[in-house]
């Protein structure tokens, strides 16, 4: 068996650093699951990545601080104010200044995201920001997960202390959502303007998604020179209205994270490449982080995460290891070792498995 000639060219010129171009990956992602071509795809992303980013992992973390009925209305997120179940409810801040100093007391986590519902209160965020800013390592960054904002409010959220901003133009954005595409690539200005690391994601991947709207909306991230660029899955959430549509599997979103691993090749800025939620397939494909979550998750239907559909840092940090990632990249650029000795704590926990 050989590679489809196409195929071997835009591989090989991953592995020189050339990243392919908009229609080549699309090319990538029309191919079949199941190929010998997507299997040397994944692979290639996997050499690639691993000697871009040393065999470094990174660990995230993220808190939803809140919840509410919400009116960008996503038809695939358990919030949307037309089908969500969920009333509106706030996290206490000493609630979450636990738990964020729970998620960064080993040191290890690269950043910390807070998230809320499309529609925040700036004064309350700062407040958070700055509070938090205060309890975690100062090598750990603060990102921020929140509506569309201005150049004025990334200004003072980056005074407050985060360090970036997580923000997509999702697929499909204004058709299986309330929210305006304009306004959402306004607020990337708004991040880059205002000097905060910019964190991207092509999402919410669904079945009926062609590889022409793939890659063009990865190629957004690419365009505003993203720090994290990532795929995500939608997840099945009972009640949704695109529930119906079901879900990829984790092989099909490791094509994808394969995908944006070589189409992010050229991109200096580009320092992680995520796949969400985590899985062993992404981080073999590519993929070099992986996220922890508590609290509310517009994936799930329980109003704390952590106890459903989040993985804690323990299991986060496992799973890197178990991948095969010689270390773990802090906030500040430095690194630990990523060894069985380290991770002990985490074999003791889960029975060797």
């Amino acid at each position: 068996m050989q590679l489809e000639q196409n195929v071997k060219r835009v591989l090989a010129n991953a592995l020189e650093g050339r990243a392919p171009s908009k229609s080549e990956c699309a090319t990538l992602l029309r191919l079949a699951p199941d190929s010998l071509e997507t299997a040397a795809l994944k692979a290639t992303a996997d050499v690639v990545s691993r000697r871009r980013f040393d065999n470094k992992g990174i660990l995230l973390a993220q808190i939803g601080i809140e919840t509410a009925p919400c009116p960008g209305n996503c038809r695939f997120c358990a919030f949307g104010k037309d089908h969500t179940a969920f009333e509106s409810s706030q996290l206490p801040l000493d609630e979450i200044l636990s738990r964020a100093r729970a998620f960064s007391q080993d040191g290890d986590l690269f950043a910390l995201f807070l998230m809320t519902m499309h529609e925040f209160k700036l004064d309350r965020l700062l407040t958070i920001v700055e509070r938090v800013r205060g309890e975690i390592p100062a090598h750990t960054q603060i990102v921020v997960n929140v509506g569309d904002f201005d150049r004025v409010q990334a200004g003072e959220m980056r005074a407050a202390g985060a360090g970036g901003a997580y923000h997509v133009c999702r697929l499909r954005e204004g058709i299986d959502s309330s929210l305006d595409p304009a306004v959402r690539r306004k607020t990337f200005e708004a991040i880059r303007g205002a000097g905060l690391d910019f964190y991207y994601c092509c999402e919410p991947i669904g079945p009926e998604h062609s590889p022409e709207e793939l890659a063009d909306q990865m190629f957004l991230g690419v365009e505003f020179g993203c720090l994290q660029h990532a795929a995500m899955r939608r997840v099945f959430v009972p009640g949704a209205p695109l529930a119906h549509r079901g879900q990829i599997t984790e092989s099909r979103l490791a094509q994808v994270v394969a995908v944006i691993a070589l189409a992010t090749l050229g991109l200096k800025e580009t320092k992680q490449i995520a796949v969400h939620e985590p899985n062993l397939l992404g981080l073999a494909a590519g993929a070099n982080t992986v996220y922890a979550e508590t609290g509310a998750n517009p994936r799930d239907t329980e109003a704390d995460t952590s106890g459903n559909r989040g993985l804690d840092i323990v299991a986060c940090r496992k799973m890197l290891y178990e991948a095969g990632f010689a270390g773990l990249v802090r906030g500040d650029g430095t690194d630990v070792p990523l060894d069985f000795e380290y991770t002990r704590r985490e074999f003791s926990s889960s029975g060797n498995r």
